[in-house]
């Protein structure tokens, strides 16, 4: 059973038209096809330069900031890493800490998280650029 088709009626150029029965002299290519193809690519064409001007700087830009976010978190660990061997290294043969050793290096450690809350909450940062654009 042939699918079911809606006639339509249109006018074309006379140059056009020349164009669409140079397109249709083989017997195996109708005119209703050639039409039709070409709407078809037209409208696909046209939905994805929609799709494009609609959100394709917004994920350009979205694409920029995952991979500066990438590069970020790749010197981050890299540093992270470096400094737990240089401190694991420095502090092979140390001692187990006392109590008052611990207590001291606790009290530190929360002073560290304050301030570096402090800093993520103010927007400055140690290393690179502040976000208001100063270095």
């Amino acid at each position: 059973m042939k699918p079911h088709r809606i006639r339509h009626q249109f006018l074309l150029r006379p140059e056009l038209s020349a164009k669409l029965d140079s397109l249709s002299r083989d017997p195996a290519t109708t005119k209703s096809a050639v039409i039709a193809k070409a709407l078809e690519l037209f409208l696909e064409q046209r939905g994805e330069n929609e799709l494009d001007r609609r959100y394709g700087m917004r994920l350009d830009r979205l694409s920029r900031d995952v991979g500066h976010i990438r590069r970020d978190t790749e010197m981050i660990l890299e540093s992270l890493a470096l400094f737990i061997r240089f401190s694991i290294t420095l502090h092979a043969h140390t001692p187990v800490p006392d109590r008052a050793t611990q207590a001291i290096a606790q009290e530190r450690f929360d002073k560290f998280v304050d301030q570096v809350g402090r800093q993520i909450a103010s927007g400055k940062r140690s290393l690179g650029k502040d976000e208001g654009g100063e270095g």
